[in-house]
Formats: C-alpha cells, sequence, structure tokens
C-alpha cells in the first residue's frame, strides 16, 4: 500500500489508540496471574498481537469478545511446542527471552528482519549469570533459544544504557523466582518510565519491588504470588504525539481524549515541548487540547534519553520552528525498526528539511519551503507517520510508500488522519 498525502489543515476531535507498551505488560503479567484476568480495550496493533500468540503458545487460554480480551493461565509459562515468532515486537521477544527461562523446557523466539538487528547480549549474559542456559546466532542476536527450568535467585548486574526491556523482562522473571534478587545496574537506566510502567503492572499484581532513588539497584524477594486483575488500557502518548505536532505545524486544532492527565508514559513529554514552542494547550483528565499557531513556533531542545519514540515527531515539529532546535539522546535510534537517525536525515530531507547529525544528537533546522517527495519509510512505523504529518505542509504531493507498515503500532493512522481534515488517499502499491 502507498499513501498518497497533500497539503491539509487538521481539524477534530480523536479517541487516542490504547498504549502499546501498557497492553504488553498486561499480556505478560496475566500470564504470570493463576486465574483469569481481563483486559479491556487493549492495542490490537501488530506488536501487541506478537505478544497475544506467544503467550497462547505458552500455555494461556485466550478469549476475545469485543474490545475485551480475557487471559486464562495457571501463573506458570509452559514451553512452546513451536517457534515464538515476535514479528517486529521488540518489546515481546525481549521480555519474553527472559520469562521463557520459567518454562522447564527450551523456548526458541526470532522475529523478521528488523528484529534479527536488535542486539541481546546484555540480557543472555545477565541470564546466564543467574543459572539460565541460553543460546543466540553468532552475533548474539535472534533467533534465541533458552532453557528454563534452571533460573536461580540472586545478584545479576545488567547496564541500562541500551534498552530498559532486558530490565522489564528481569523484572518479570525475578518477581516468580524463590529467593531474594537483585538487579543492578552498572550505567544510568534509559527510559526509565518503561520500567515504571511494569513496575505499576507488577504492584497492581500485588508484586511488591524495591527501587533505589537512582534507579540503580531493584530487588525482589519470591516467588511472588501473582493476583489476577481486570483493567482497562490507556491511550497511547506515543501515537497522539503525531496528531499533536501534526495540528501544531498546520496552525490547525485537536482535541485528542482518553489521554490520562497523570499517566507514567514516557512519551508525555510531548506536552512539554508543544508548551515551549508556543502552542495553545488545554489539559484535562482525559483528554489535550492542541492549538498550532502557524509559522509562529519556537526553536526548543530536547534529550530523548527517556523518549525515544518522540524523536521522529520532534524532528517534524522542529522543522516547522524558527531557527534550530536540538534533540539529544539518539544514538540508540540506530537500533529501532530502521536506523532512525539516518531514516529521518534522509527522507526529511528529501522534503527540504536540513538535519544535522553526531554521535548522540541531532539539530534541525526550521524551513518555510517544506514540499512533496516520495518517501522510503524503510519498514518503519514511526518513519512512515512523522513523514506522513511532516506532508501535511508540504506543497504539492507526497507518497508513502509501504505505507502498511504502520500496522506494527497503529493500523488505523491513516483512517484517523484524514478524520482530522488531512487529504489522504490510499493505493496498492505496484
Amino acid at each position: 500500500m502507498i499513501a498518497i498525502i497533500r497539503k491539509s489543515y487538521i481539524d477534530g476531535v480523536l479517541n487516542a489508540p490504547p498504549s502499546k507498551s501498557q497492553t504488553h505488560r498486561f499480556y505478560i503479567a496475566a500470564m504470570l496471574s493463576a486465574g483469569e484476568s481481563v483486559i479491556e480495550r487493549p492495542s490490537i496493533c501488530s506488536d501487541t498481537k506478537a505478544t497475544l500468540d506467544a503467550i497462547k503458545r505458552m500455555g494461556c487460554t485466550v478469549t476475545t469478545e469485543k474490545s475485551t480480551v480475557r487471559i486464562l493461565s495457571d501463573g506458570a509459562p509452559k514451553p512452546p511446542e513451536d517457534i515464538v515468532n515476535c514479528h517486529g515486537s521488540g518489546t515481546t521477544l525481549r521480555i519474553l527471552t527472559a520469562v521463557s527461562s520459567l518454562a522447564p523446557g527450551m523456548t526458541i523466539l526470532t522475529g523478521n528482519k528488523s528484529l534479527k538487528r536488535r542486539p541481546m547480549h546484555p540480557l543472555l549474559n545477565a541470564l546466564k549469570k543467574l543459572g539460565v542456559v541460553c543460546y543466540s546466532a553468532p552475533n548474539e542476536k535472534p533467533p534465541i533459544a533458552v532453557i528454563g527450568g534452571t533460573i536461580k535467585a540472586g545478584c545479576v548486574e545488567i547496564g541500562g544504557d541500551l534498552s530498559s526491556q532486558y530490565v522489564s523482562g528481569l523484572l518479570f522473571t525475578l518477581a516468580k523466582v524463590n529467593g531474594k534478587s537483585n538487579i543492578r545496574l552498572t550505567t544510568p537506566l534509559v527510559s526509565k518510565p518503561y520500567v515504571d510502567m511494569t513496575i505499576d503492572v507488577l504492584r497492581m499484581c500485588n508484586v511488591n519491588v524495591y527501587v533505589s532513588e537512582n534507579y540503580r539497584l531493584f530487588e525482589l524477594n519470591g516467588p511472588a504470588n501473582f493476583k489476577p486483575f481486570r483493567c482497562v488500557v490507556e491511550g497511547d502518548y506515543s501515537s497522539a504525539a503525531m496528531f499533536i505536532v501534526a495540528a501544531a505545524i498546520t496552525g490547525g486544532k485537536v482535541r485528542i481524549n482518553n489521554l490520562r492527565r497523570d499517566s507514567l508514559q514516557a512519551d508525555k513529554a510531548i506536552i512539554d515541548v508543544i508548551k515551549a514552542v508556543g502552542c495553545q494547550v488545554e489539559i484535562g483528565n482525559d483528554y489535550i487540547v492542541v492549538k498550532g499557531v502557524l509559522d509562529a513556533l519556537e526553536p526548543f531542545e530536547f534529550d530523548a534519553t527517556d523518549s525515544p519514540d518522540l524523536v521522529p515527531p520532534l524532528a517534524v515539529l522542529a522543522s516547522s520552528c524558527r531557527g534550530a532546535s536540538t534533540i539529544k539522546g539518539v544514538s540508540r535510534l540506530r537500533f529501532k525498526e530502521s536506523d532512525r537517525v539516518e531514516a529521518l536525515t534522509s527522507q526529511l530531507s528529501k522534503m527540504g528539511v536540513k538535519i544535522e547529525t553526531y554521535d548522540d544528537c541531532m539539530r534541525v533546522y526550521g524551513s518555510s519551503k517544506i514540499k512533496g517527495a516520495i518517501i522510503n519509510p524503510y519498514g518503519d512505523h514511526r518513519i512512515a507517520m512523522a513523514c506522513s504529518v511532516m506532508a501535511l505542509k508540504a506543497e504539492g504531493e507526497t507518497v508513502i510508500r509501504d505505507a502498511s507498515c504502520v500496522k506494527k503500532s497503529y493500523p488505523e493512522f491513516f483512517t484517523d488522519l484524514a478524520k482530522l481534515g488531512a487529504q489522504v488517499e490510499l493505493r496498492r502499491q505496484l
């Protein structure tokens, strides 16, 4: 599928799609809870479907009723009879690699070409120190084989500067292991709010976790008796950020419902940036209203260490600001679904945006001459969405190739973009 997008004005009301990150964690917590858990309004993107399929393979009984998923489990993961295909979901791969060490037998996890680029050695080394036998491809990337049932409680060290998903995986796992365990981070934790979200889900299941003030030490005393639960998935700030930026750069107005003011999501930080550049913002308990200021946005600085998924929409926002904006903490983006630093630089430059990149920083210069172009998102959902938003301000026509890659996180993205007034045409790619 290709998407053809023309210059448009954004105005309207939208319900934020359900949080992908929260849905992953609810599904995994349900597998570790003895009894039936009920998840209302879960994300139905391809990433969360990968996690749901995986927990089915690992022994859960899953029933879907309209917008509700019921998960029945005895609280103990089982070794799957077949390979677990995580497709493109890094969260599925990394958290379940750790959790599969609880299943007495062999679990093999793999994924698509993009996922096989993701580094796994820090997590595998940590599991080995806890007594787990595990193997990987020669480059310590997927496919991964884990021989479960041998994990022991103990103290394990791991770097916190590459992926918070390693820490989340170990937290879910060690909570089920008999004895006291410590996770010590040898480097500062990145994407801290995602670990907060994991801890919040664990506490909802009656699992106690001690966290040091500097987030360098986590203590658990297992085995915890995970309590089954009923919950509603909140709206996703990562997806909503695209429409917030769309309103900002077109001078439009958008109200997005289902966004909690008290959310733990990292990408709630988009609100502070939008205020800083000069947009009018109204925040309610479960909604946000943003009104853009056309051609009068101020440049900004942002540290994306905790919010890497905000970098694509923020690069688009920066291109509409006066002068140069700086986005720091971008080095980890080279190991996402694409090399996002390279993808943003190459594709936005086609549209007239100047971007300078450094080791862990990118500087984006505002431009008043945005033009349509043919965009290759490199199969990356966030690049496709960001360039689609940029197209709303571009003169002429923008073509997004492989537009269906947005299904990874937001299947209804183009439909919702059109609801807000965007001129969007979808065609089969020849």
